[in-house]
């Protein structure tokens, strides 16, 4: 398949992880913000070819799993409301709320959780119930925000008042800005993530190079693409240099889609918002603008999102930091597995602890 299989080529893989071995003099920690590098990078077995010293850290980028424990309370207290219908993406619905219990705990109890794959067929929920409330969960990054300002501008075209979005949309940006203000961070570079760069553009990520000399390197998720990217990177450290590379052209560029951005600004603007283990980023999440608020859940259905505080002994705020990996948490593979989730960091696709889990069985001997 074209611009597939190519970045796939076991020979190629094999001389990139060659040429890093050759290029690296000292040991280098590098975060893969995205989820899906992440993922991509223990499926693959990638880590067997990385030279010694070459230490992957996971990030923040993983939606389901910044989603802090106060909006899955809140998004919980809808799933009891009657007449209510929530549309989520799938990853949401086995995410613990602050007492234990999900919405897939709710919906066996009689709640009305439908699973999408798009905010769009929520919309379609909507039109083919009348009589009932329809709200999105909106969770996600900029990946996803242009498809949610999308269905929210064509229900008000259509005038469907039954239609709401929960709004807790994230930007990637902010949250890297507060962990590398911060001193004692160790990370060395960045991979960056290949979906939301397709949105905002490599330049998005220049701020992290003009004040932290922070080298960065948006990769695609292929072995090829993520080797060519901690290639980029291991240079860029050997050399001095801080600068943003992109290596993954053939979707990314330095602008990203305009368009999208230009639709996301004509529903959405910024506000402070909640992560889960970095508390309240300003300027970090998104809120419908006042021509477009009629949709917005949380006001139209006077939604409270209570104060919350994370389950004891889960570290996947730490984790999420990059400050711990999993087999650090005491509660990692014992009474947080896939099958009985603690923290989201166990549940989603893109989660650190369920990229432990089910990739790397002799991570409950190892940690940070």
């Amino acid at each position: 398949m074209k611009y597939v299989d190519e970045f796939r080529d076991q020979a190629l893989a094999r001389d990139l992880a060659a040429a890093l071995d050759r290029t690296m003099t000292r040991p280098r920690r590098i975060m893969e913000v995205c989820g899906t590098h992440t993922m991509a990078v223990f499926r693959t077995g990638l880590r067997s070819l990385l030279p010694e010293g070459l230490e992957l850290v996971s990030g923040p980028g993983c939606p389901v799993c910044v989603t802090s424990a106060a909006h899955v309370d809140a998004f919980l207290s809808l799933a009891g409301r009657p007449g209510v219908i929530l549309a989520t993406f799938g990853d949401l619905v086995r995410v613990p709320g602050s007492d234990g219990t999900s919405l897939a705990h709710a919906r066996s109890q009689g709640a009305r959780i439908e699973v999408v794959y798009s905010p769009m067929d929520g919309l379609a929920l909507a039109r083919s119930h009348p009589a009932q409330t329809v709200v999105f969960l909106g969770v996600g990054f900029e990946t996803t925000t242009p498809g949610v300002a999308a269905t929210v501008r064509l229900a008000q075209e259509e005038g469907l008042n039954n239609f709401f979005v929960f709004v807790t949309q994230k930007l990637m940006p902010p949250p890297l800005m507060a962990l590398f203000g911060d001193p004692a961070q160790t990370i060395d570079g960045l991979l960056c993530p290949g979906h939301v760069s397709a949105i905002i553009g490599s330049d998005a990520y220049r701020p992290l190079v003009d004040r932290y000399h922070l080298p960065c390197v948006v990769g695609g998720f292929e072995p090829v693409d993520i080797l060519q990217a901690l290639l980029l990177l291991v240079r860029q450290f050997e050399e001095g240099r801080a600068e943003v590379e992109n290596a993954y052209t053939r979707v990314v560029s330095r602008a990203g889609n305009c368009q999208a951005q230009a639709l996301v600004a004509e529903v959405f603007e910024p506000v402070d918002m909640e992560w889960r283990g970095l508390g309240v980023i300003p300027g970090s999440g998104l809120q419908l603008r006042t021509p477009y608020r009629a949709h917005d859940a949380q006001e139209a259905l006077a939604v409270e999102v209570p104060l919350a505080e994370e389950v004891r002994g889960c570290l996947c705020g730490r984790i999420l930091q990059g400050r711990a990996r999993p087999p650090a948490c005491p509660l990692f593979g014992l009474r947080c597995t896939p099958a009985t989730p603690i923290g989201p960091c166990m549940v989603s696709s893109e989660g650190t602890c369920a990229a432990y889990y089910n990739y790397s069985p002799s991570a409950l001997n190892r940690a940070i």
